[in-house]
């Protein structure tokens, strides 16, 4: 494939005026870079067609459906269990599809969420507070240290962009008992503060953050800047709606993450226990839960695979501008 070198442009300052306020000058600039996007990407690569036969196409065709098929054997087969009678679940080899389609399990578990002692719903409230505080809280503070850490200068930047980078070597069970320790020193043990406080400080986040907002042209902030732009109005204004796929990652790395703790050993208190350990009690009664267990598994993955639908485009966009494989 060959390439067009593509000269590097740079914003035209000379279309602001004195009389414009701040909003128009932001708006001006951002249609600016967009505009420079779209050139670069169409600008950048001229395309040429491979000189392939038909069925060189073909069998690249099965190739690729053939590992399409591989990744999504395990989710279908997680789906079709949940509709499969007892029965046929504990046949061997286990067939992928159901002979006889039945909600029995589906029925089977809310009769037991009826019965229990602490109403469903509770538990089910507790996992969005957890979700959307932790979620939120992590955007909000990744956001406000990448910042400082892409386009400012200040001693030590170097030092703590290397933290960052090694912190993402160390995995949940490394930092387990130091988190532990830290959340029972604040006194946040049997509170749901004990999940949410941890979440805010993942560094895979702020990491993200901090790769998509160096690639902002440092001219767009100058701009902003003489026009009489604070900090603030500059980040919350220009920054943020800039680096929207990475914000957007976030929240489906995050939400995912959070969606399907059960307090660990955090949280001790029943009524304050998120909805997956609530699910987790209830398909603990044996091979007799097993149809139940299923159905669990589905109502566990429709929420996170929902919200990875809806933004995967922007995941993926994050993904090619940070490096990240």
């Amino acid at each position: 494939m060959k390439k067009e070198v593509v000269k590097d442009q740079e914003l035209d300052l000379s279309v602001l005026t004195k009389n414009q306020s701040s909003d128009e000058v932001v708006n001006s600039l951002k249609q600016q870079h967009l505009e420079m996007k779209k050139q670069v990407k169409n600008k950048k690569y001229r395309r040429v067609r491979l000189s392939r036969s038909w069925y060189g196409d073909l069998i690249l065709f099965i190739f690729l459906f053939g590992f399409a098929l591989f990744s999504a054997y395990p989710l279908v087969f997680a789906i079709c269990n949940a509709f499969k009678p007892l029965n046929e679940l504990f046949i061997f080899p286990p067939k992928l599809f159901p002979r006889n389609f039945t909600f029995d399990n589906f029925a089977d578990l809310f009769n037991l969420m009826n019965d229990s002692q602490i109403p469903i719903s509770r538990y089910f409230l507790n996992t969005i507070w957890i979700t959307l505080a932790g979620t939120v809280g992590h955007v909000i503070l990744a956001s406000l240290c990448a910042y400082p850490l892409a386009k400012h200068k200040f001693v030590g930047k170097k030092v703590l962009n290397q933290l960052i980078v090694y912190s993402l070597m160390f995995s949940t069970a490394v930092t387990a008992i130091p988190t532990y320790m830290i959340i029972s020193k604040l006194g946040l043990l049997d509170t749901q503060w004990s999940i949410i406080i941890p979440a805010w400080g993942y560094t895979l986040g702020l990491f993200l953050m901090r790769q998509f907002m160096t690639n902002i042209p440092n001219d767009l902030l100058e701009a902003a800047k003489i026009d009489g732009a604070n900090e603030f109005t500059i980040f919350w204004k220009v920054v943020m709606p800039m680096v929207k796929p990475a914000w957007l990652t976030l929240i489906i790395l995050l939400f995912q993450q959070l969606w399907g703790t059960d307090g660990g050993n955090y949280i001790f208190t029943e009524n304050l226990k998120p909805f997956s350990y609530a699910l987790s009690q209830i398909v603990s009664g044996g091979i007799a839960r097993t149809g139940t267990a299923a159905a669990v598994t589905v109502i566990m993955l429709i929420i996170p695979i929902t919200v990875f639908v809806i933004n995967q485009s922007k995941m993926l966009e994050t993904m090619a501008s940070s490096g990240i494989k």
